[in-house]
């Protein structure tokens, strides 16, 4: 039998998922400032529908604004559900979150479906007692 990873205390679960709730309602809500936020200035994110991560809260938070306006356009919210989540404490004090993420698309007018399930593993650190994301790597379910 393999050996368990450490598993983060319940209090420290807690405050993960806390702040994945209030991470993608800003996403969700086109808060994209605050999105940025939660991440670390230098941080970055990977997304599978870019050949390159997006670093830094500059970026982080233009794209954040394009994706808004493009479902603005189609008139269509997305609604971001982490589920099945992990929190691995590391040495240095970090955590790796590992979670699995449904994106509900909601058009305006018509009936909700499942647009994307993806795989997102997360790098979070704390600065100034808040968790940051340092790094975001999302891989899609239906890609390789």
């Amino acid at each position: 039998m393999a050996a368990q990873a450490p598993t983060a205390p319940a209090d420290v679960y807690a405050e993960v998922q806390h702040f994945y709730a209030r991470q993608m309602r800003h996403l969700d809500s086109g808060e994209a400032e605050i999105w940025a936020g939660t991440f670390t200035r230098d941080g970055s994110f990977a997304p599978p529908s870019l050949p390159e991560p997006v670093r830094g809260r500059p970026a982080l938070t233009e794209g954040a604004r394009q994706a808004a306006a493009g479902l603005a356009a189609a008139g269509e919210t997305h609604r971001h559900w982490v589920g099945m989540l992990t929190v691995t404490p590391a040495d240095d004090g970090s955590l790796t979150a590992e979670s699995q993420v449904s994106i509900i698309a909601v058009p305006q007018g018509g009936p909700a479906r499942l647009h994307l399930v993806c795989t997102c593993r997360d790098i979070l650190v704390r600065e100034a007692g808040e968790l940051l994301v340092r790094e975001r790597v999302v891989t899609r379910d239906d890609r390789p």
